[in-house]
């Protein structure tokens, strides 16, 4: 990387002190990294906390072979070096990014073809809640789970980051949205944001209530984070030639007892993905739909990211309780005061 004055030698970043709970994250000091070929460097603004970093801390989810032990999966800041053969980026370009690791930092690396400018309507904090869910979102949703207007969709969780991206994406392109929540207040909250019908699963069978509002017909994709709990009731809510895509295993892996009739009656598609472990050019391919199709829906403010709080770097515990006790309403950021 070029010699850049302007940029000091050490940053701030969050490192994990051991497996455990929120208190094992732990504010360091750090050279800054070097951006590799098809690479850039960005001066991180604010980055988002997600599922994943809470599963990475508790030792469940360890980042990618080569790539750094720091979390943090998304990150909005300045672009201040590029690596070798980078081209359509340029210094001091304010984009958000898609990181494999290492976003819990004041400076992280990303590769070039998962950045994507930042929306003129929002700010950079608000553009930091963006890639992890909406690549999340737009690959199952869309691509994996193949929606399309007028048919009904359901995703599980609407109050959180992902929920409240998918509510608004299958908003926009004209399906029919409904979710299940934890409360009445996340209920409301979900149907102020877009949802036709929210579903309390606390109080309500939600596989009842899809069949009352279907007239039994069901919905055609359901976006689940939940797994194993939810399985036979998800494969019981689905209509015929329904899709399943499961993106998180919150509820266990293993479901015992499982009917598998349904997917055979109704001819259903049961799939699901991971996104952080996909090859380089899947993530590019993402990005590349979600500039074509999501990027003028965020310009023109149709669709925009729910912050649900904001925290400084060294707070990064705070954060993470935050997030494990899911009071929170859409994104949780951390900012690093650049």
């Amino acid at each position: 990387m070029p010699a850049t004055p302007s940029l000091p030698d050490t940053m701030r970043q969050i490192r994990f002190d051991g497996a455990g709970g929120p208190e094992v994250l732990t504010l360091d000091t750090a050279p800054l990294p070097q951006p590799g070929p098809g690479q850039v460097l960005i001066e991180v603004v604010a980055a988002g906390v997600n599922r994943p970093d809470v599963m990475q801390r508790l030792g469940h989810y360890p980042p990618p072979k080569g790539a750094t032990e720091i979390p943090g999966l998304e990150v909005a800041g300045r672009v201040v070096a590029l690596g070798e053969g980078v081209q359509g980026l340029s210094p001091g370009q304010e984009v958000c990014a898609l990181t494999i690791s290492g976003g819990y930092a004041e400076f992280a690396v990303a590769e070039a073809a998962q950045c994507l400018p930042k929306p003129g309507p929002l700010s950079l904090v608000e553009a930091g809640g963006l890639p992890e869910t909406f690549f999340t979102v737009y690959a199952n949703v869309i691509m994996r789970g193949r929606l399309k207007p007028g048919e009904i969709f359901l995703v599980h969780g609407g109050s959180s980051g992902i929920g409240t991206t998918a509510i608004q994406i299958a908003k926009q392109l004209g399906a029919h949205v409904f979710t299940t929540a934890g409360s009445a207040e996340k209920c409301r909250f979900c149907e102020e944001l877009g949802a036709d019908a929210a579903i309390n699963y606390r109080e309500a069978d939600f596989a009842e209530e899809v069949k009352r509002l279907t007239d039994g017909k069901g919905v055609d994709v359901i976006l689940d984070m939940i797994g194993a709990s939810y399985l036979q009731k998800n494969l019981a809510s689905l209509a015929i030639e329904g899709r399943l895509v499961l993106i998180a295993l919150m509820g266990g892996y293993k479901a015992e007892g499982l009917n598998i009739t349904p997917i055979m009656l109704k001819r259903l598609t049961f799939t699901g993905a991971t996104l952080r472990p996909r090859p380089k050019a899947d993530k590019a391919a993402i990005a590349e739909g979600l500039r074509r199709d999501i990027w003028p829906e965020l310009e023109a403010g149709t669709i925009k990211p729910v912050i649900h709080a904001t925290f400084p770097l060294e707070k990064a515990g705070e954060a993470h309780a935050l997030m494990e006790s899911s009071a929170h309403l859409g994104k949780i950021m951390l900012v690093t005061g650049r």
